[in-house]
């Protein structure tokens, strides 16, 4: 089942950010290596795709897991946590409906 993983920064997270990237893409990439990857993204702080110093409020992603406690589990070990990154994440199922 799809599972979408809504995780929200903390204020200036931006660096924090840039140092964990490469792990926290690594991780996403495998994901969509299995296939399992749907969607993942941050969300920009201000309207624009690149935000530049104004950074990023949080991130999205919805990928397939076996369970709701797998994905909990695969979302608690994203790199941008151990960075401090993310002040929080909400973990729920997802179905697509279109297109």
């Amino acid at each position: 089942m799809l599972y979408m993983i809504y995780s929200t920064d903390v204020e200036n997270s931006l660096q924090k950010r840039l140092a964990a990237r490469p792990a926290h893409l690594a991780r996403l990439d495998e994901l969509a290596q299995q296939q399992r990857l749907f969607a993942a993204g941050p969300l920009p702080a201000i309207d624009s795709p690149d935000p530049g110093e104004a950074g990023f409020t949080g991130s999205l992603v919805i990928a397939e897991f076996d369970s709701l406690a797998q994905a909990e589990e695969w979302a608690a070990q994203d790199p941008y946590i151990a960075a401090g990154v993310y002040a929080n994440s909400v973990v729920k199922p997802y179905k697509k409906v279109l297109p």
